[in-house]
């Protein structure tokens, strides 16, 4: 009989071990987060819809081969088999027309005041600020924005009159070219309906309180942003970014952002035009920086639907490796909620079937001791190893976003001339919880688990001896250094990763620390409260039992 029960025992506890690594398997392949984006989830978001390739070879055919160089550039950095084939149409339409090589496409609205007929001799895209310094240029643009029957238009060209202006010289004075130049700009760009209808209203509004106080106040920013992306765009990239920025905000994220990150201008020019939404991509990237370039990259390169999703969750994308089940990851977008749900209900439980499981085979039942783990301490420990997974999963949770490198900053910039300011190396204080961090809090808690699982041997160890009750309590007082060990592990495990944290072995964070000695105090806690003292107890109660029937 008692081989019979064992075979059943163990068969009751491979089956709690098969079943609770099922669970923990299950809640892995489950491709969703709370504070992240798995990129398998950016693959199935992206499935199906337009790729970079798709989407420059339509500008193309719509002939704006200034947006659509942007947009090659991008797809051939982000590894698109279409690039190629994009760059060929791209050099068969300036070769066809040359003379809006230099503006990135046609435009009706030129052609009155350019003649571009005349502009064949620049063979590649030209920013735009060129055309309009000239005086003859501004001349021309001045007589034909007269005309305009706009309102938003003339509210625009009458800051002109403007005497009061910070970093412009008045645009009527000597050396007010620049400002002439992009309130003429900014004008024509109304004009031809190349500026969003919310960004146009603010446009007038500022200009309306601008002219009558004589005095450009919040206007001038505005300006020295579209200055900025003047230098750095021709018109019809100029005007295709307008066309999707809704405010004054996103202008000046824009400009910011071309400013300190010039190298990016392709991927965060294609980003806006390709999502449809100037101001998300600037939100994100002045949020999480170069590693939020690198996230869009890696969204780029999945599709418009793997795009659209980054920017609508505004989170970082998780590195953490994972298994790409495209049915798995087709369920987690369509029900991230109910995913995310049942990947943290299948980590609980599989933590408490392997947890059952190792009970069943390491402790037999034994009188005076429980039966197994109790279930509610087996739930608290399983909630704690489902926590930990959940950890490892979710890299954000406890790891804080690095600082974003394209975050605002003073300057005090010189007058227009303008132009690129050197971004400030950022603050060299690390704020982030790296990979080897997470992984010492992981060990931290291994090693207490395994302190916790000795401790519960040795109580069984000396419940089977033959000794005496009497015995066996001078035993268990003569083990309270063991049932101590969690702290001295603790302790221990602290000083290391101090020592670590000094050498540079791993990123400084009292977190990783301080979690050694959490974690020592909450397994001594657990072992004398939940096990020794209630085992102590009936021994006591036990011996004083056969006393009384001696006597």
């Amino acid at each position: 009989m008692k081989p019979a029960h064992e075979s059943r025992s163990r068969l009751v506890a491979t089956a709690w071990l098969a079943a609770g690594a099922l669970l923990v398997t299950l809640g892995w392949l489950l491709p969703v987060n709370l504070s992240s984006i798995s990129p398998a989830l950016l693959r199935a978001a992206g499935a199906g819809t337009p790729t970079l390739g798709a989407f420059g070879r339509d500008l193309v055919d719509f002939e704006k081969p200034g947006p659509a160089a942007l947009v090659q550039t991008t797809a051939q950095t982000v590894g698109d088999p279409r690039a190629p084939g994009v760059l060929r149409a791209i050099e068969d339409l300036r070769a066809k027309e040359p003379e809006v090589s230099a503006w990135g496409g046609w435009d009706p609205f030129l052609e009155p005041i350019f003649n571009l007929r005349q502009t064949k001799d620049r063979a590649a895209s030209t920013p735009v600020l060129e055309f309009f310094l000239p005086e003859a240029a501004r001349e021309k643009l001045r007589a034909y924005l007269a005309n305009s029957r706009s309102q938003s238009v003339q509210a625009i060209l009458k800051t002109r009159t403007v005497a009061a202006t910070g970093r412009f010289e008045p645009a009527t004075r000597p050396g007010g070219q620049p400002l002439d130049a992009v309130i003429l700009l900014t004008a024509l760009l109304g004009q031809g309906d190349h500026l969003s209808p919310p960004l146009l209203r603010e446009l007038r509004d500022l200009a309306t309180t601008a002219t009558d106080r004589n005095e450009l106040g919040d206007l001038e920013p505005v300006y020295l942003d579209l200055l900025s992306l003047a230098q750095r765009l021709d018109w019809v990239q100029l005007g295709e970014f307008l066309r999707r920025a809704n405010d004054t905000r996103t202008v000046n994220e824009f400009a910011h952002l071309a400013r300190v990150a010039p190298d990016q201008l392709p991927l965060i020019y294609t980003a806006a035009l390709f999502s449809d939404s100037a101001d998300r991509v600037a939100s994100y990237l002045i949020q999480y920086g170069q590693a939020g370039v690198a996230d869009l990259s890696l969204a780029l390169g999945s599709g418009q639907g793997a795009v659209r999703l980054l920017l609508d969750r505004q989170a970082p994308v998780s590195r953490t490796p994972a298994p790409d089940i495209g049915a798995i990851a087709t369920f987690g977008l369509l029900h991230p909620k109910l995913a995310l749900a049942l990947k943290w209900l299948a980590f609980l439980a599989g933590a408490f079937g392997l947890l059952r499981g190792l009970d069943r085979i390491l402790f037999a039942p034994l009188p005076g001791l429980p039966a197994g783990l109790p279930r509610m301490q087996g739930g608290l420990i399983a909630l704690l190893v489902a926590g930990l997974l959940v950890l490892v999963t979710e890299p954000y949770l406890l790891k804080a976003v690095p600082p974003s490198e394209f975050t605002f900053r003073i300057v005090m910039p010189v007058l227009v001339a303008a132009s690129d300011t050197t971004p400030l190396p950022p603050n060299s204080t690390p704020t982030t919880m790296d990979t080897s961090t997470l992984l010492s809090i992981g060990l931290f808690a291994a090693l207490q688990v395994a302190m916790y699982m000795f401790c519960l041997m040795k109580i069984r160890e000396i419940e089977r001896s033959s000794h005496s009750i009497a015995i066996k309590l001078r035993l268990m007082e003569n083990e309270e250094n063991l049932f101590d060990g969690g702290l001295y592990l603790g302790i221990a495990g602290t000083a290391t990763a101090l020592v670590l944290q000094v050498l540079g072995i791993i990123e400084p964070n009292l977190l990783a620390a301080y979690s050694s000695n959490l974690f020592g105090i909450a397994c001594v806690a657990l072992v004398k409260i939940r096990h020794v003292r209630p085992y102590k107890c009936g021994l006591i109660l036990r011996g004083a039992g056969e006393a009384k029937t001696a006597s």
